[in-house]
């Protein structure tokens, strides 16, 4: 058997191993392990497996992940979501469709203080509903506003996908999170456009809420300065080079806890609860790039990715057309399997083909977050979906409902990244340079 077969019968045994309920992470390690052993030996295959766990638990860089992520933490468990959402409510809460605006501008501006995509969903699933429930929105409108908006985490910075994304190929961490920032403010102005639009049609599926007096709005201005500062504070001086990503979330961490300490809102409750969130999700986090690591040495002495990126660019068939191949194929996985989970299994053979092609690899990243974000509100995991409704007690049903209208907008979003790629390439560009 040759050993590209041995690679393509790993990858089935591989999805097999998932469909049975098995976590990704030990799919990976159980894979890469046994196919080592059956093309090389058991000897290597040991060696191969513990250097990648020491490697990938020992390395300097790796420590960025529970930084920021212990950082989304405080944010998440501090009333810092709370104090954004009454801002952006005081702002928009009056006009037709209001409170849902308000749950897309609360929850962008908490996203750029949380690492965690997942986090966003339950803090705005206790927070933005309730609300919404009180001024009469219908359940489609307000469970597919908070479940669609949740996924901007996944390009907007600091975003721990953006982060393993840039580790796994060696990119630029820094220029990674700038071209997220436009790519998710455009996806969030299209989610306001998309619920105008809805509650145009249907203005009884949105109640107007009481208008706030101007005293009342310029009141909230410096908490939302306070998130401005801090996320001018982590990502600038990654891109002036002050600090490397590592500092950066060690700064951000600080910073967020010395706010919750000074309004009295650290205690014991609230840190047990985000020491223990975010070494779960470290952990977790780490557990799939080592398993990642082992299976991607395991496709590496198959040779398919080297494969796949020679015969993809050996293609008499426009460029363009591979990369929609590939975005379909991200598109379809990460509708079975955490979006995470797919990222890092599928990167390592799909990125070869795109650098191959020509595409920018930070271009490339941003379009296969987006492209993960509508992978994770439709059927038939929708995991998006699937914790708003076990938070909430709203039917899926209800839930998928809500996520349609949303759906097309991350749609269009996806369609103008793939025909104008400058739209992600431009601040990092102009900020930095070109890389």
């Amino acid at each position: 058997m040759s050993d590209v077969a041995v690679g393509i019968y790993g990858i089935i045994a591989l999805l097999a191993l998932f469909l049975s309920g098995l976590e990704m992470a030990y799919c990976m390690i159980l894979v890469g392990f046994f196919g080592f052993i059956f093309l090389m030996t058991f000897q290597a295959a040991s060696n191969v497996v513990v250097k990648d766990f020491f490697d990938n638990f020992t390395t300097y860089s790796y420590t960025v992940i529970p930084l920021f992520i212990i950082m989304g933490e405080f944010a998440s468990n501090s009333n810092i979501a709370k104090r954004l959402y009454l801002g952006a409510h005081r702002w928009f809460g009056h006009i037709p469709g209001g409170l849902a605006m308000t749950t897309v501008v609360g929850a962008t501006a908490f996203k750029a203080m949380c690492g965690s995509t997942l986090a966003t969903v339950g803090t705005f699933s206790n927070l933005a509903l309730p609300e919404m429930d009180r001024y009469g929105y219908k359940k489609e409108l307000s469970a597919g506003t908070i479940a669609s908006v949740s996924t901007i985490g996944m390009i907007l910075p600091p975003s721990t996908v953006l982060i393993i994304y840039g580790l796994q190929v060696e990119q630029s961490i820094g220029r990674l999170f700038l071209a997220g920032i436009i790519p998710a403010l455009m996806i969030s102005f299209l989610f306001m456009a998309v619920i105008a639009g809805w509650v145009s049609i249907q203005p009884a599926i949105a109640p107007r809420a009481a208008k706030s007096t101007w005293k009342e709005r310029f009141a909230v201005i410096p908490e939302a300065l306070v998130v401005f500062a801090v996320f001018g504070i982590v990502i600038g001086g990654m891109i002036t080079g002050f600090f490397s990503p590592t500092e950066a979330g060690t700064i951000g961490t600080v910073a967020i806890f010395l706010l919750a300490l000074v309004r009295r809102e650290v205690n014991g409750r609230m840190l047990i609860g985000s020491f223990k969130g975010a070494l779960r999700t470290s952990i977790m986090v780490l557990m799939l790039i080592s398993g990642s690591a082992i299976f991607g040495h395991f496709l590496a002495i198959t040779e398919i990715p080297m494969i796949a990126a020679k015969w993809a660019s050996s293609l008499a068939i426009p460029s363009s057309c591979i990369m929609l191949l590939i975005v379909a194929i991200y598109l379809v996985g990460g509708s079975i399997m955490d979006d995470l989970a797919f990222m890092v299994l599928a990167t390592p053979i799909f990125f070869p083909t795109a650098v191959a092609l020509g595409y920018d690899p930070i271009w490339f990243g941003i379009l296969i977050c987006v492209t993960l974000m509508i992978g994770g509100i439709i059927p038939p995991v929708a995991i998006y979906v699937f914790i708003l409704g076990n938070i909430t007690g709203i039917p899926f049903k209800t839930i998928y409902k809500g996520v349609v209208p949303f759906l097309s907008a991350l749609v269009v979003a996806l369609l103008i990244l793939f025909l104008f790629p400058q739209i992600a390439l431009w601040l990092p560009n102009q900020l930095m340079g070109k890389g």
